[in-house]
């Protein structure tokens, strides 16, 4: 669609230019004032500008933060940008922002594509530009209409590999190196300019029964992990696939070790998880992984390269992938075997709503739309009976970035910590009551509580809980344990993050939650509940019981603990947050074997297609994720076994 609309309006500029190109030549006599009146053009139908000179400041809102830039003009062009400040993550979201300025200083547009997985970072820095456009008095229309034809447009390469890996994520590049070390020739293609996807954001691993595990003294009973597993599933899930990943994830902890992806055994309140290397580092030993197997081998690493079709033969088989690098070339890429490790389709928010009816934060990569899945589905691949199946993992305040910009990071997530605690009473949009509190102590049950109940749910805070809050910390509601979040949550505030700092200028940061429409705030209840445009008569009664059950201690409703029911006073003002679900990948919308082929419709094998990673992840789990670590380290296990699958079957069919 976006291809066919810049092509719509590269010939819309077109006719525009031709005809002021006529209007010009059949009124020779005009004057040389009135002629100056006439657009130029440059390369490519581009027209030049008029602008004020000067070096202009501005800012935009990016997806970590504002993005600040210094755009420089001479009467004619943007010949500078300087991006001054941004906090963009590191080798995607500030990657983005090169390509983007580079683009635009090229072709003299703001007519260019978001770089794929960083669409808010691109959006954010091109928003900037066009301001500071305004400030220097130059024509943004015009700039937006202004398309630089892509130079490898209607080119097309041909490449041969025995094994094609679409995606370089864990899964991906675990599959494209196992198939080189078998011997493969392997060409791997990822539409970002980032090795890694979302296990470059990912904490921990779980690789059941490792060496390190063992080792430190913590083994699984195998036959009860696998028989729990599945029963918690409702018997849903093809055990085949559970008994594979929980006996052979263990090897997978040694060949990543083997390979200098060093990971750290943790033994994190029983569970055996396996921290990843240092985020900084997790790229570069990735990439050394392909360098050493990949291209050692004669195959290739082609990044920024998006997959966009499957090849088939006569029989159905599948022989290749039809690709479209950054430039326009088209790439046909022909092989024995096809793995699909495209990370999902969670940053299609119509999808995910089609299939989960979930409309909370998509917390993954913004470049997982679907399309691999869209492939194998046209090339005949069975949709599973579970489909639909997400990662809500997470609970996140709504008011964090804004409240930064006026707050130190700490103060600015005391919304987002309260959202993390089970001594304040939650509703749902309705204003009823939904859950007992005590969810919230664990990352799974509180994502999946919130999201069965509507987008959103309101963490309810009164004027007596932010006092003691303020003056003693979480210790004074008796909050029992430091909140379970994620710690790149808070990692930048580590050291106040305890449950004796107190909650200075607490009400101060509530209050601007309030103004900034990011949560509520009321004198009374039912003036909290008209705020927050819940059901009064609902509310005010969920309030009451709640009241009642902190008086005697029970709490009829949802038999939530004494030990949380924490008085909240007798009087206002009282607050609401608003708290979201984040989304951090889709599971499934594959069926694959042990092997890792895509099954049909019939639950045979697509001859010559493999599926890894997040893709096949639906063959573990029902309806939604509830594993702890699972997600990386079945993406690590699977690649590494679905490659080894594709690369015999390439060398066996030479």
């Amino acid at each position: 669609m976006k291809k066919k609309k810049m092509n719509r309006l590269f010939v819309t500029a077109l006719c525009f230019t031709m005809f002021i190109l006529l209007l010009g030549g059949c009124e020779q006599k005009k004057s040389d004032k009135e002629s100056d009146k006439i657009p130029e053009t440059t390369a490519d139908n581009v027209s030049a500008q008029k602008y004020k000179t000067g070096t202009y400041t501005a800012e935009a809102e990016g997806k970590e933060g504002l993005i600040k830039v210094e755009v420089t003009f001479s009467d004619t062009k943007i010949t500078d940008i300087q991006i001054i400040s941004q906090s963009e993550t590191e080798g995607l979201g500030d990657d983005a922002l090169d390509t983007i300025k580079e683009k635009v200083l090229e072709g003299q547009t703001l007519a260019v594509d978001a770089v794929s997985g960083a669409t808010e970072s691109s959006d954010g820095l091109l928003a900037a530009i066009e301001d500071a456009v305004k400030q220097a008095d130059g024509n943004v229309d015009e700039l937006k209409t202004n398309t630089v034809k892509k130079e490898g447009e209607g080119q097309v390469e041909k490449l041969s590999a025995e094994v094609v890996v679409i995606g370089a994520g864990a899964s991906g590049v675990s599959a494209a190196v196992t198939a080189a070390d078998k011997g493969a020739k392997v060409i791997i293609i990822e539409k970002t300019a980032v090795i890694g996807g979302a296990s470059n954001l990912s904490w921990a691993g779980k690789f059941y029964n490792s060496s390190a595990a063992v080792e430190n003294g913590l083994k699984v009973e195998v036959e009860k992990e696998i028989a729990d597993w599945i029963a918690n599933n409702h018997w849903r899930v093809d055990a085949a696939a559970i008994r594979q990943y929980v006996t052979k994830s263990g090897e997978t902890y040694d060949w990543l070790e083997e390979k200098g992806y060093q990971t750290t055994f943790l033994n994190f309140n029983g569970e055996q998880l396996h921290v990843l290397p240092a985020y900084d580092t997790r790229q570069e030993i990735l990439k050394n992984m392909l360098k050493d197997s990949v291209e050692q081998g004669g195959g290739q690493v082609l990044t920024e390269t998006t997959g966009k079709k499957l090849l088939a033969n006569e029989a159905g088989d599948v022989v290749g992938v039809s690709a479209e690098k950054a430039d326009g070339t088209t790439v046909e890429i022909t092989a024995e075997s096809v793995v699909l490790a495209t990370g999902g389709y969670a940053a299609n928010a119509e999808m995910v709503k089609e299939y989960f009816g979930f409309e909370g934060v998509n917390g993954g990569l913004g470049q997982n739309v679907g399309e691999g899945l869209e492939m194998a589905w046209e090339a005949g691949a069975k949709i599973p009976d579970n489909m639909g199946g997400q990662m809500l993992h997470q609970t996140l305040a709504r008011a964090t970035a804004a409240l930064k910009k006026e707050f130190n990071s700490f103060q600015a997530s005391y919304p987002l910590i309260s959202a993390y605690l089970p001594n304040f009473m939650n509703v749902g949009p309705s204003g009823a009551r939904f859950r007992d509190e005590a969810a919230t102590l664990t990352a799974v049950a509180a994502a999946n509580t919130s999201a069965f109940n509507g987008s959103y749910h309101l963490v309810i805070i009164s004027k007596h809980q932010l006092d003691l809050l303020a003056q003693k910390g979480m210790s004074g509601i008796n909050v029992p344990q430091l909140p379970g979040m994620p710690p790149e949550f808070y990692s930048d505030f580590a050291d106040q993050f305890t449950l004796d700092t107190p909650w200075t200028d607490a009400e101060k940061v509530f209050d601007a939650m309030a103004a900034n429409g990011d949560g509520y705030k009321g004198d009374t209840i039912e003036e909290l509940a008209a705020n927050a445009g819940v059901d009064v008569d609902i509310f005010t009664a969920e309030y009451n019981n709640y009241i009642e059950a902190i008086k005697t201690g029970v709490d009829t409703e949802f038999g939530k603990s004494a030990d949380y029911l924490f008085p909240m006073g007798e009087e206002g003002p009282y607050y609401a947050i608003i708290a979201e679900i984040n989304n951090l990948g889709s599971v499934g919308g594959l069926l694959v074997n042990t092997e890792f082929e895509v099954l049909n419709d019939e639950r045979v094998p697509i001859k010559g297609l493999y599926a890894v990673g997040l893709e096949s992840e639906g063959v573990l789990f029902n309806d939604t994720y509830v594993g702890n670590g699972v997600g990386i380290g079945y993406s690590f296990t699977s690649g590494r076994l679905g490659g080894e699958s594709a690369a015999l079957n390439a060398l066996d069919n030479k």
